[in-house]
């Protein structure tokens, strides 16, 4: 604390007494605060009734012992720290302001629920007395502030609900539905929400919705039932009638990217004979037909009306379509639209704490599918569920899936943000994202660790069936595939033989088959309890009888007993659970291969690896700044970051540091990490085949380093699995786990600052918190207590608008695009007196664009330098980056090379780059495999571009093995932003003009494959098909003779220590020298120093 603090004429007074007697009061509360360790701002609030999930967090009557002391110390703010008086009067309430009741109390509530920045209750009484002291208007006191956050969460809140397991642990839960619901009421998020399947642009498949999951796989009563024509309704599995006449049946409804729909349909025919006077219409289920929306004229109700419903054949009515009339959803919508919402579950296990100790909590995150990626990657539309450090994933999905399984029996209701029409949808389950431990514990599988240690397929088997020719090469190719409905009679079959209570015959059938539910196994080991208990209990009942009983029992909580995730409709464990690039590729692919390459390194060969690294020109990496000494020193303990740029241009610095097996490994890496973050897909067909080459070529030379590898990494065998996931999902980048793994840190904010006596409920609220708050910013409606719908005051709504800074501290980002051809000019220097300079032009002469072939300005024009053009696909491209841009010689066909100049002209109306032109050459480099890049005949030719002709940025590295570049530079080495007198080595390029086009660089990989030739970029196979099968035999032969070596060398150690001499007491320790024998060796050595 200050004791006195003057500002010009005025003094501050924190009202300190300088008496004697106040002065031993501060002293001892100032050892109170040092003994209890009270400065720390730690919260200690008292536990609260679980049961009521609408208490003040933070009343009065829970202030923690440092506002306490701030008291004690005669701080001059009693209004602050203490209750409101009794009997105060309803404060107004500002509409522009609305809900809150001032400006104020807006921003403390937006200061107290930043994700990243939280606060604690005792810095919240410092910042308000501040403010109080600072002559700030409409200060709260804390305990009305906290009144005001619990009447929002009432009023405009995410229900926060408290749920108890099957297995009897409790948690919190906040509501997914309203979570969901937000999304669509809210005006900035519901124009991206796509309701149907979409067919992409141009065959381009970049979002989930575009894959084949949406699109053919999924049953279509689990999409979007209704397409709204504003004054009737079409559902799927209802007659309807086009314009022209005709009779359909919409069986999934579609849209395209401009949000005009269609359907999947099938077509009606009538017979040519009539009977009756009435003609027989037929379905032809067969195959479908796309019809177009705009083109439908009147629905099943319409045709009802009209008396014009077909009679249906005897074929179509045991077809069952006439029963399927009319739509059941039709009833549940109640004449609103009524859509499906699919939504992400990633579940995973996070430390609550930031310091190394671990305290385990079990986390469950949602995503809302129907937004597009660029959305879905922003920390603003990750949702926390719940958690709990004592409820696993598998016991809190349970709640999660009844609360799923309602919307489909009660849509929930909801204000459309930008229409206004009420609407309704359902929730469905997408896919299951998160690291392998964690699907395969959704998936009930045994763990990666099991002889079948594959989730997705039956691959595997005992060490000698993984050994074995057949075995081995089974690795290399998906096996039988996997599925919830046969996981499912799977567990049913293990829980009838713990009926009979023996142990062994379960844990046999486990091993068997390679499923072995962790939910399931609690009532496994229960039933196995029973069964013996009552056979204790009465010897005389049968096995058979004992097993009936328990089996009614589980007949009776069937819904309890059975992994939520393997009984919720629409969700196959099995296949919804995809290969997750963070964990599998860079935490586990990349990981075995850097570890293979620097534990082998010398010394020397570890620094000339750091310099090289340093030296990386990472211009469109789209990577953070390379740290070579971080991860040279902490080459054991990288992260997923530093991975991703190992990945993208380890190729380049290790091609005489390892051998040549493990360097086509690095190659075949790069090529497959490159495929794999790509956001697009042009050519689905092109690029599975891609993968397919790319992954065989990883596993191959995985096999050949270290075969035992392919038997016990599960990650290496999932690679198999990339084709079928890529045709389901999509780009695997969309269903990447980065953004939720980014969350868990502002869980972990809420975890330090919650009373950690109900840390599920005090997490809950805080997020709950957060959530709303993000959602009055951005002017979501909520309905009110009257039934009405109500939004944010204006003031709230624009505020978001007007201060980027807080769009980045609630993870927002704006969707505003970077416009092609846009430019910045160079910022303006400072003279020695520092001043501003005025800005420089310079005369077309004498700029390097009058070089250019091209060069068509006037000598005399003026032009000026600029930092940065952005290019059409909305890079920032610097002078010295490497573009492609449309050639200026010919509309049809595009030019690369380095920008070596960008100008913008007197005026600031146009830019234009000067590029300095190579050209690729059709064969790929010796080493590297890459394209490469080179002056055509040796010549610089300069070409002058207009800023809106460039392409895009790409990443290109110096041949220099070819230049033979060495570390010859020194430099000074700085430290604490000084020079330290020391230099460091770097590597200087020498003066070859041949570059190579890094094809593993992430940033722009689809874009760098299209404007390449496909034969510079296609993967080569490794090994030719008619071959490979014979190699895996080879390999597995060496195999089985490495691990015969290694058990008789075992066995020949175990039997040389079976038959070392010891004493009698099996103890090879040499005996304790009696006295006398010591006194003889004495006297013996005496005896020979006198001889």
């Amino acid at each position: 604390m200050w004791d006195r603090y003057a500002l010009g004429n005025e003094v501050f007074d924190a009202g300190v007494d300088h008496t004697l007697a106040a002065a031993e009061e501060r002293k001892r509360l100032e050892q109170e605060a040092a003994d209890f360790d009270l400065w720390h701002s730690a919260d200690f609030l008292p536990e609260e009734d679980p049961n009521d999930g609408e208490l003040l967090l933070d009343a009065l009557e829970q202030e923690d012992i440092l506002s306490e002391l701030l008291r004690n110390a005669n701080l001059n703010a009693p209004d602050v720290l203490t209750e409101e008086p009794q009997g105060t009067s309803e404060p107004k309430i500002s509409d522009a302001w609305s809900p809150y009741e001032s400006k104020m109390m807006f921003l403390l509530d937006t200061l107290d629920n930043l994700p990243r920045m939280r606060i604690s209750n005792s810095l919240m009484n410092v910042f308000l007395w501040i403010l109080r002291e600072g002559g700030a208007r409409d200060v709260p006191s804390l305990y009305h502030l906290r009144q005001v956050q619990a009447s929002l969460r009432k009023s405009t809140g995410v229900p926060t609900t408290q749920h108890k397991s099957p297995k009897g642990n409790v948690y919190s839960m906040n509501d997914p539905r309203t979570l969901v619901a937000m999304d669509w009421a809210n005006p900035m998020v519901c124009g991206h929400i796509r309701r149907y399947p979409v067919i992409p642009r141009d065959g381009v498949i970049s979002e989930v919705y575009h894959a084949q999951k949406w699109r053919k796989d999924v049953d279509p009563h689990t999409l979007s039932p209704m397409y709204d024509a504003g004054n009737c309704h079409y559902y799927i599995d209802e007659v309807a009638r086009l314009k022209n006449g005709t009779f359909i049946i919409p069986v999934r409804w579609l849209e395209y990217e401009d949000g005009n729909v269609c359907a999947d349909a099938y077509a009606v025919t009538f017979d040519n004979q009539v009977r009756n006077l009435i003609s027989v219409a037929n379905v032809i289920d067969s195959e479908t037909i796309l019809v177009q929306a705009s083109d439908f004229q009147n629905n099943f109700l319409d045709l009802k009306d009209m008396s014009l419903l077909p009679t249906w054949n005897g074929q179509t009515i045991e077809s069952g379509h006439p029963a399927r009339m009319p739509n059941p959803d039709r009833a549940l919508a109640e004449g609103d639209p009524l859509y499906t919402s699919w939504i992400d579950v990633f579940g995973d296990d996070v430390s609550g704490n930031r310091s190394k100790s671990w305290n385990k909590h079990w986390n469950i995150y949602i995503s809302h599918r129907n937004l597009p990626r660029k959305l879905l990657q922003q920390e603003f539309h990750t949702h926390f569920v719940s958690t709990s450090p004592v409820a696993s994933i598998t016991e809190q999905f349970h709640g999660i899936k009844q609360v799923i399984e309602s919307t489909h029996k009660k849509p929930v209701k909801v204000r459309h943000g930008t229409s206004g029409a009420q609407m309704r949808f359902k929730i469905n389950v997408n896919c299951g994202p998160g690291d392998n431990p964690a699907q395969s514990e959704v998936c009930g599988h045994i763990g990666v660790n099991g002889n079948q240690l594959c989730r997705k397929c039956h691959a595997g088997g005992t060490h000698e069936v993984k050994e074995s020719d057949e075995g081995f090469h089974s690795l290399f190719e998906p096996g039988d595939p996997r599925s919830a409905e046969e996981i499912v009679l799977d567990v049913e079959y293990q829980v009838q033989l713990a009926c009979l209570g023996v142990a062994q015959n379960v844990q046999n059938q486990q091993t068997k088959n390679g499923i072995k539910d962790s939910y399931t196994q609690y009532w496994i080991d229960y039933l196995i309890d029973q069964a013996r208990t009552l056979r204790k209990e009465h010897p005389g009942r049968t096995t058979a009888d004992i097993q009936s009983k328990l089996l009614t029992w589980v007949q009776e909580h069937k819904s309890e007993i059975y992994n939520p995730f393997l009984k919720l409709d629409g969700f196959d464990a099995a296949v919804d659970t995809p290969v997750e690039i963070l964990h599998t590729i860079l935490l586990g692919i990349v990981k075995y291969l850097w570890h293979g390459s620097h534990t082998s390194w010398t010394t020397s060969q570890k620094q000339t690896y750091s310099v090289r690294l340093q030296s990386t020109d990472t211009s469109g990496l789209s990577i953070h700044a390379i740290r070579p000494n971080y991860i040279m020193q902490y080459a054991k303990s990288l992260n997923g970051r530093q991975f991703k740029t190992i990945a993208q241009v380890n190729v380049f610095h290790v091609y005489d540091l390892v051998d040549t097996t493990r360097f086509l490994l690095t190659k075949a890496v790069g090529e497959l990490t490159a495929l794999l973050w790509m956001p697009e897909i042009p050519n689905m067909e092109e690029y599975l085949s891609d993968i397919e080459i790319a992954a065989a070529n990883v596993l191959d030379l995985f096999a050949l380093i270290d075969p035992s590898k392919m038997t016990s990494k599960l990650k290496l065998h999932l690679l198999v699995h990339l084709k079928a996931d890529i045709l389901r999902f999509g780009p695997l980048v969309g269903v990447a786990t980065e953004t939720f793994e980014c969350f868990n840190a502002i869980f972990r904010f809420c975890s330090i600052y919650s009373n950690h006596l109900a840390p599920s409920r005090d997490i809950a609220f805080q997020l709950a918190s957060q959530e709303v708050l993000k959602y009055r910013l951005t002017g979501g409606w909520w309905p009110a207590g009257d039934g009405e719908w109500k939004r944010p005051g204006p003031s709230v709504r624009n505020f978001i608008h007007d201060h980027p800074t807080l769009q980045a501290l609630i993870g927002w980002t704006s969707n505003e695009k970077l416009v092609n051809g846009s430019f910045r000019l160079e910022p303006l220097k400072r003279d020695a007196s520092q001043k501003i300079e005025s800005r420089k032009y310079i005369p077309w002469l004498q700029t390097q664009g009058a070089k250019a072939v091209n060069s068509s300005e006037g000598t005399d024009s003026q032009w000026t330098a600029c930092r940065f053009a952005i290019a059409g696909s909305g890079d920032k491209c610097l002078v010295g980056s490497w573009v492609f841009a449309t050639s200026p010689f010919n509309a049809k066909q595009s030019v690369t090379g380095c920008i070596v100049e960008i100008l913008a002209e007197s005026e600031g109306k146009r830019a234009v780059i000067v590029l300095d032109v190579f050209e690729i050459r059709r064969t790929r480099h010796e080493i590297f495999g890459m394209p490469m890049l080179a002056r055509r005949h040796e010549e610089t030719i300069y070409a002058v571009i207009p800023s809106t002709d460039i392409g895009f940025l790409y990443n290109v590295q110096h041949d220099c093995p070819l230049a033979k570049c060495t570390a010859s530079g020194k430099q000074p080495l700085i430290q604490e932003r000084v020079e330290s007198g020391l230099f460091k080595t770097y590597i200087e390029h020498k003066p070859i003009e041949r570059f190579v086009i890094n094809t593993h660089a992430f940033h722009n990989a689809h874009r760098l494959r299209a404007a390449l030739e496909r034969s510079l970029v296609v993967p080569i196979l490794l090994y030719p098909l008619e071959v490979r099968k014979a190699k895996h035999t080879e390999i597995a032969h060496s195999l089985r003779a490495t691990q015969k070596a290694k058990l008789e060398a075992r066995a020949a150690q175990k039997k040389k220590e079976a038959t070392t001499p010891a004493d009698k007491t099996g103890s090879v320790i040499p005996k304790k020298r009696t006295r006398s024998e010591m006194e003889a060796e004495a006297d013996d050595t005496e005896m020979a120093l006198s001889l």
